[in-house]
Order: structure tokens, then sequence, then C-alpha cells
């Protein structure tokens, strides 16, 4: 292939990096209205950019909140195949501001890294799919591919109006396949294919004893204790082996290959107990740390509370405890099932002398995979190798993305999860930051990968 591309990228590094600290400089925090006006300043932004490019068509649509940026490219032909391009330009609050070593919406360079909120979740990562549209089209006059783009302001916020865009503008968002770079690599230029995201979903625990706190001299031993009961219910749904205890919770499990299992174990994996702070680990009988976290379901209490929370001693039984649970499911596992089986369960296991609630989860999600010799991940696992200059890894997630599976169920076409961010990147956290490794060779990535569609 001509190196025209690529030499384009190298000899405007610099103005592209401005670009990018230009869009990451707009505060586009979705959860917070006070900067709706921002929110649509970076949606400008992206809008200009692609009609500079030279889509054919670059708009914002209207949603219920945030706008969505939709855009396509018809200048390869009707052969050619099409791609649609998703990500977000939504990022999250900058709280706590003042563990953040440089203002998070000034960009800044140090030692490799650019710093600011949003710089690899997840408008690095965008930005560098429009940067190599634009080599593209300044060198070669054309676009390897016919692209449409969907670039939403609500991730953050649980993408809470993009299926019902999706489900009612199918024939405008429809493409042969979809690729999203919304997620990473297991370990810095370690180049990785994602070929398998799990599913999501969680309820509410609400234990209710007596109408009124009571005090636990006057009636102990008479009235059942609601965190008592809560306590009992949560410790019967997992045992010492870290296996779910629920009744049919691993009935449609896919399970893993050996295949997989040996993919699994090529992978450059953290030291779990050392990362997080504990003496060993804990993972289903019978799987590694590794398998367990990317390829097995789990289940986890995420908060519990109930009683007295202050200092000292307050002597009574509470009225009500509660518990906050969510599971992580993979291929085969329905998340509504899920979550009836598990209040089956309660409901089976509940003491006498109390009563349970349970709220049901709205935001849910099946799990994603698709197939690692698929052609589509052979050609990203490909170009991956070529930038990077390392073999490709593949690897499953632990984490969620609820789009994938929408736009999975919705459209039935292969999604390509082409990430660069590193686990150094603190997501989420203060100071998160994106290496200019990543931006110089994932561009070079996405610029193979796109001529291998040629």
């Amino acid at each position: 292939m001509s190196d025209r591309v690529l030499d384009y990228l190298q000899a405007n590094r610099d103005d592209l990096l401005d670009r990018l600290s230009s869009f990451l400089a707009i505060p586009s925090v979705s959860t917070d209205s006070d900067y709706k006006k921002d929110m649509e300043r970076a949606a400008d932004f992206i809008v200009t950019y692609l009609n500079e490019i030279g889509f054919d068509l670059a708009e914002k649509q209207a949603t219920n909140n945030h706008s969505l940026v939709y855009a396509e490219y018809n200048g390869a032909g009707p052969e050619a195949p099409t791609v649609l391009f998703y990500g977000h330009y939504d990022v999250q609050p900058t709280d706590p501001i003042e563990q953040w070593k440089s203002d998070p919406f000034k960009p800044e360079i140090r030692e490799g890294r650019i710093y600011a909120r949003g710089a690899s979740d997840d408008k690095g990562q965008v930005f560098m799919h429009l940067a190599v549209f634009e080599a593209f089209m300044r060198t070669e006059g054309k676009l390897p591919l016919n692209v449409k783009v969907c670039i939403e302001g609500e991730e953050e916020i649980g993408s809470e109006n993009l299926y019902e865009i999706l489900h009612a503008k199918k024939e405008q968002f429809s493409a042969d396949f979809c690729v999203i770079s919304d997620s990473g690599m297991v370990a810095k230029n370690q180049p990785t294919i994602l070929y398998g995201l799990k599913g999501f979903t969680g309820l509410e625990i609400t234990v209710t004893g007596p109408d009124h706190d009571l005090h636990s001299g006057m009636y102990g031993g008479a009235i059942r204790n609601p965190i008592m009961a809560l306590t009992h219910i949560l410790a019967s749904m997992k045992n010492d082996d870290e296996v779910v205890t629920v009744e049919g919770f691993y009935d449609d499990v896919e399970p893993l290959t050996e295949e997989e299992r040996k993919m699994m174990a090529k992978v450059p994996s953290e030291d779990f107990a050392k990362v997080c702070g504990v003496k060993t680990t804990a993972s289903e009988k019978g799987y590694t740390a590794v398998e367990h976290t990317m390829g097995r379901p789990t289940f986890e209490i995420n908060g519990i509370y109930g009683g007295y929370q202050g200092e000292g001693t307050k002597t009574i039984i509470p009225s009500t405890a509660t518990a906050k649970i969510t599971c992580r499911l993979v291929p085969g596992q329905d998340p509504e099932k899920i979550q009836q089986l598990i209040e089956n369960h309660i409901n089976k296991v509940t003491p006498s002398g109390v009563t349970v609630t349970v709220k049901m989860e709205k935001l849910s999600a099946k799990a994603y995979k698709v197939e690692p010799d698929h052609p589509l991940i052979k050609k990203a696992a490909k170009a991956y190798t070529k930038a990077f200059g390392k073999e490709t890894v593949y690897v499953r997630m632990g984490g969620s993305i609820p789009v994938v599976e929408w736009i999975q169920s919705i459209y039935h076409i292969p999604i390509v999860l082409l990430g660069f961010g590193t686990p150094e990147d603190r997501l989420h956290s203060p100071n998160e930051s994106f290496p200019l490794d990543s931006f110089d060779k994932g561009m070079e990535t996405l610029v193979y990968y796109w001529k291998e569609m040629e």
C-alpha cells in the first residue's frame, strides 16, 4: 500500500494533537445539566470536523437529552462494504478535582501521555478515527470503504436514548459491520483483540422487619433482626468455592472451550492480588482468575446498609436492611431470567418474621461474543500486529458495554472492538490520560485495517 496516509499522519502529528486538545478542552459532562451548552459544543466540534473531512452528510440528531452525531460517507461505491463507527463524546465528572495534577479540561502532555478528562474514554479514541479519515481524504481523495458514524453524548449516563434511536432508524444506521474503539489493551503496546464482553443485570433487596427501630434489650430474642436476615439470604447465594448456589444460575452458560482457555493462558495478566492489595485471589473452583474474570459469570454484592451508622453504639433492632447485587453474565444467559432465578432463591430462603421486596435493575444487557477466527477479527489482529510489532492476544472482558449487544441484536452484524487504551489510563478517575504511543500506533492500526477492506 501507499505510505502517503501514514506520512500525512506523521507530518501533521502536532496539528492533530492540537486539535485533539481543543476537543478535550470542552467539558462535555453528560451527568450535569450545567454543562448542557458544552455538550452541544462537543457535538458541533465533531460535525464541523466531519464536514471538513468531506463526509456526504454530518449532522446533529436531537434526542430527549443530549444530541447524537450522525454522518455518512458513500464515496467508496456500492460494491464496497459499509462500516458503522460508534463512539461517545461525553465524559465522566472530574470529582474529586483536588486530586488532579493539572486542569482536567486543559490538556497537558507529560512523560509520553496526554492528560485530560476523556483522553482515553472516549474522546481520544474517537478522534483517532476522525484523524485517519482525514488522512485518507487528504492523500487518497477517498476512504477505502463506506462509513456511517454514530457518536452519542449519553454513554456515561447509560445511553438512555440510543436503543430507541437505533431501533427506530434501523435503515439509516444499517451497515455490514461495526467498529468500536471504547476499550483497551491488556498492557501498553500489547495489541489486544477483545472478542467478548459480559452481560449485566442487577437487583436491590430490602428486608423489612418491625415498622420502626426497636430497643434491642427489650425486643432482642423476640423479633427477627432484618440485617441478620439479609446476611443469611446473601450468604446462601454463593459457597466457599465461589460457586453461585442459585438454582439454575449456570443452566444456560456457554462453557469455555479448550481453545479459549489456551488463548487466555497466553494473555499477559496482571497480578490480581498485588494490584488489588489482597493476600490471595478467589475464583470459581476449577478456573483461574483470568478465566473467571473473562469467561465465567459472577455474582457480587455491591453495597449493604441498614441500622445505625454513626459513632459509638446505638442498641437497636433496625427496621430495614438493603443490599445491592449485580451479576456479570456470559453468552447463553438471559438477564431477565437470572433476575427471576435470584428472586425465586430469595423467596425460598427468606426466614420467618421479615418480608422482602426485590427491585429489578432496568439497565440490563446480554453478553456479546464474536468468533475469534471471524475474517474481520483476523484482519484486525493482522493490522494490530503490523502496527505494534507484537503478536496480538485474544481476550474476553469482564466489563459490559450495553450498546455492543444492542447493535448486534438489532442489526445482526459482527462488531469489532478496536481499543487502544491501557490499564494505566485511570478511566473515570483523577488524572485520566492516554499514551501517545497508543495515539500513533493506534492510528497506524486503523490505516492498515481500513486498507484491508479494499
